[in-house]
């Protein structure tokens, strides 16, 4: 690791002019779980550090009936998958939290600290997509609001100026029919990271569908939803057919990479499988 300068401004203000002052020989540490690594392998080496950690408005998580919920950039995984508000009104995301990396990320890592990492292989992004989140950013300009698919823009690349700061994540309020799930496939039990992950939201009657988000992570450089197959599953009553027909239009539709973790068609293979037991599972339907 080189040495760095260790900055800790006060106000999104104060980081944003250091930012603009000092260009690409800055980098941004919130929880620092993912740079800290960066540093030590040396993928990165700054002269300057910002440390976003004391600035007190990007913090906190708060629910609002009439607008949704809103999570401070830097709320840790932890906390959203403890927090009594998230777990009442957002259980998917909560269930999400729960399963992100491992306690130590989970205990340290940030919610804002993750999406601007923008690592292709992680768990918030897809399941914020299909909440309908947003992205609130801000320097001295003022602030701009993007939704998740805006925000991200390929590999480890997302939309944010260089004097930017990610300052919230707002989630709208769920229709009072909507139910979903989140699920990730692991190629062996000790992984972090899934391969392939699907978020399934839908408001529904039974297993009639009234409406469905489907997004795909992990296994494509960025979270996208399925249009097809959400036009597909409207209006439908599910059953075991209907969930893999569904399930074969996913992996028909999605761009899906391939690399040393795995294939592209092994890749399609396991979006097909969690996107058919995702939908079976959402609409009561047995799996195997």
């Amino acid at each position: 690791m080189h040495d760095f300068d260790f900055l800790q401004p006060a106000s999104v203000t104060e980081a944003s002019h250091m930012l603009a002052d000092l260009g690409d020989q800055a980098r941004v540490m919130a929880g620092g779980t993912a740079l800290m690594l960066a540093l030590r392998q040396r993928m990165v080496s700054p002269t300057h550090v910002v440390s976003v950690a004391n600035i007190r408005s990007m913090r906190g998580l708060t629910f609002d009936p009439g607008r949704g919920l809103r999570i401070g950039a830097l709320v840790k995984h932890s906390e959203v998958a403890r927090s009594e508000l998230v777990r009442v009104h957002y259980p998917v995301l909560a269930a999400m939290a729960a399963q992100v990396a491992n306690p130590q990320v989970r205990n340290q890592g940030t919610l804002g600290g993750n999406l601007c990492y923008a690592d292709p292989s992680t768990d918030p992004p897809g399941c914020l997509l299909a909440h309908g989140a947003q992205v609130v950013v801000a320097s001295t300009r003022g602030e701009r609001v993007l939704s998740i698919d805006e925000f991200l823009v390929d590999f480890y690349a997302t939309a944010l100026a260089p004097d930017e700061l990610v300052i919230e994540i707002r989630v709208p309020l769920l229709s009072a029919d909507a139910s979903g799930q989140y699920t990730r496939f692991l190629r062996t039990a000790a992984e972090h990271r899934p391969l392939a992950s699907v978020a399934l939201m839908t408001r529904r009657n039974g297993r009639h569908c009234h409406e469905a988000r489907i997004v795909v992570g992990a296994s494509v450089s960025v979270p996208r939803r399925l249009t097809r197959a959400e036009a597909f599953l409207a209006g439908k009553t599910v059953t075991t057919q209907v969930a893999a027909d569904a399930a074969d239009i996913v992996a028909a539709e999605i761009s899906a990479i391939s690399d040393a973790r795995g294939s592209e068609e092994f890749r399609r293979d396991m979006v097909r499988v969690i996107s058919r037991r995702t939908i079976a599972d959402v609409f009561g339907l047995a799996t195997a």
